[in-house]
């Protein structure tokens, strides 16, 4: 695409975070004339406080199919995009004795089999001797994903946010905006120049199609076009240990909690708070029972004593661990809105929404961000969201919702979501 290319479709993507700056790279390469505005820098929130685990271990039909997508891109990425690269590691899902999800497991690995997932179930005994480093004694059942891996989220949107400058991006950073009305023009947004809203609204814009993927700030950003959607942000916490580690991922399902190798040592979370959080003010900094309750995951967890996978329970300190907590967004029904939210207008739909990740976001951002770029260019050709060939996801379709739902906030990586849904 070149400036000279009249019959571009304009499109203004608000969020420069792992979704947005993929959708703003996609649409790009598919013509569009794309500008990317983000309040600070580029993987500043959210997506650079996330914590890189990979994989595509879904039972659910939906669920799996965008984690393969995501999976297949960002091995792709990490032959060909410059600063970004994925570090194959088999995941671990365990489930610790007397935990009553423990009898689902079989089912569940038999549905990402069917999806044609490399999974299998793995007795506790065989796991410790696949992995030394793993406590296995207090284990009902386990199973392993061989297709999974990690990275450094804010590598990937650095590293794309480049290549989408490359392929004609306007980046528009340390710029917040607000999303204006419908104008016979298009979208309208109105740059309110920086990020603390202390410039006047000096400028206003009109987009064909305007994308908001902008993470915790979502909603109030969509209210502001007088539009509702229930996406809710919560906080979750995470930190680095110095502990040498070189063993799989893990998801101790029982405890809620993970754990993956990292540059540094081994990356662990979860911390999750079960409700709603202020985007413009939260604590960034992770909580003193955060950093006790992960040291006694790991404790029990990983192998310390001898090559039996026993425990020696040593009362890891963390205290001096470099911690942190981020925002994740939930939604009702736990499955992100992400499409038109204006699908009513007689001209068919200009706002559009991709948020409410439920911890998955970025995992899954190379296959909902290119979703993004395909439905909205297929929206403005007049492709209505339910036709057959429309891009879009039906489970995902905003119209599920009212708008104004109440509901509480579930963890995102728990295992009856794995293998809750037919």
């Amino acid at each position: 695409m070149t400036e000279a290319d009249e019959s571009a479709r304009s499109v203004a993507v608000v969020g420069g975070g792992t979704v947005g700056v993929t959708a703003a790279h996609d649409l790009a390469a598919r013509g569009a004339d794309v500008t990317l505005y983000e309040r600070g820098d580029l993987a500043a929130e959210s997506s650079g406080r996330a914590a890189g685990v990979l994989y595509d271990a879904y039972a659910e039909d939906v669920d799996a199919a965008v984690g393969a997508r995501a999976l297949e891109r960002f091995r792709a990425f990490d032959r060909s995009l410059p600063g970004f690269s994925f570090a194959a590691c088999p995941y671990v899902i365990a489930v610790r004795e007397g935990d009553p999800d423990a009898d689902a497991v079989p089912a569940m690995v038999d549905r990402m089999r069917e999806h044609g997932r490399e999974v299998s179930v793995v007795a506790p005994d065989a796991l410790r001797d696949r992995f030394p480093s793993l406590r296995t004694d207090d284990l009902a059942v386990a199973a392993v994903a061989e297709g999974a891996g990690w990275t450094d989220p804010p590598s990937y949107v650095r590293a794309l946010g480049e290549r989408a400058a490359r392929e004609g991006v306007a980046v528009e950073t340390e710029t917040a905006v607000e999303i204006g009305p419908r104008t016979d023009a298009g979208r309208e947004i109105r740059v309110r120049g920086d990020a603390d809203g202390g410039a006047p609204a000096a400028e206003r814009r009109a987009f064909d199609a305007v994308v908001v993927a902008a993470g915790a700030h979502t909603r109030s950003l969509l209210a502001d076009a007088g539009v509702s959607v229930p996406v809710v942000p919560y906080r979750v916490q995470a930190l680095v240990a110095r502990d040498a580690y070189d063993g799989p991922m893990v998801y101790d399902a029982t405890a809620d909690a993970y754990l993956r190798p990292h540059p540094d040592g081994l990356l662990a979370g979860d911390g999750t708070e079960p409700v709603p959080a202020d985007p413009d003010d939260y604590r960034r900094e992770a909580d003193d029972w955060f950093r006790e309750d992960i040291g006694a995951v790991l404790d029990e967890r990983l192998a310390r004593a001898d090559s039996t996978g026993r425990s020696a329970g040593t009362g890891r300190d963390l205290g001096d661990a470099r911690a942190w907590a981020g925002l994740c967004t939930a939604t009702p029904d736990g499955d992100p809105v992400m499409g038109p939210v204006d699908a009513g207008a007689e001209a068919g739909p200009t706002l559009f929404v991709a948020a409410g990740w439920q911890g998955h976001g970025f995992m899954r951002a190379p296959a909902t961000g290119e979703t993004v770029a395909e439905g909205v260019l297929a929206s403005l050709a007049g492709v209505a969201v339910d036709a057959s060939d429309s891009p879009w996801i039906g489970a995902f379709d905003p119209a599920r919702f009212d708008g104004d739902e109440s509901f509480e906030i579930t963890e995102g990586m728990s295992l009856s979501n794995r293998t809750d849904g037919e």
